[in-house]
């Protein structure tokens, strides 16, 4: 009875880990909203970050991708799921304080902090955060929205 009760959870188990698996690979990919800089693209995993309440989408970042600093009204979680990406909580771009995030790893960028990223290589992120979505650039001209 019990090898049985060990063979039906590792047999769960694995269908949820090819579940999971199979709708990672179904996300449509498109171009990153206008409030991004050109070259990224964007999937949403889960709920509409147009519309309030919680999100989640992934971004793909080109090698040498940068958004300048900006803050959003509500707390973002950034993790990386590939590649490397720099980031830092000031008001300019400045590589020489940048931190870095590798595979793996997540940080949280609060409501109304200045940030910014910059992508050495090809990269893709996954953000989380409440709805709706947006952007505020420190500097209006880095907004590309105004071009």
């Amino acid at each position: 009875m019990r090898k049985l009760l060990l063979f039906t959870l590792s047999t769960l188990l694995a269908g949820s880990a090819s579940g999971i698996q199979a709708k990672t690979h179904a996300l449509k990919w498109g171009p990153a909203p206008a409030g991004l800089p050109k070259g990224a693209e964007v999937a949403v995993v889960s709920g509409n970050p147009e519309k309030a309440g919680p999100f989640t989408i992934r971004l793909k970042f080109p090698a040498d991708y940068a958004v300048p600093p900006h803050h959003h009204p509500s707390n973002e979680v950034v993790k990386l799921l590939s590649g490397t990406l720099h980031y830092g909580m000031s008001d300019k771009l400045d590589m020489a304080k940048a931190r870095t995030l590798t595979a793996g790893h997540t940080v949280v960028m609060k409501a109304k902090m200045n940030h910014w990223v910059h992508a050495p290589g090809p990269a893709t992120v996954q953000v989380s955060g409440k709805g709706p979505f947006q952007i505020v650039y420190v500097d209006p001209k880095d907004d590309p929205r105004t071009k």
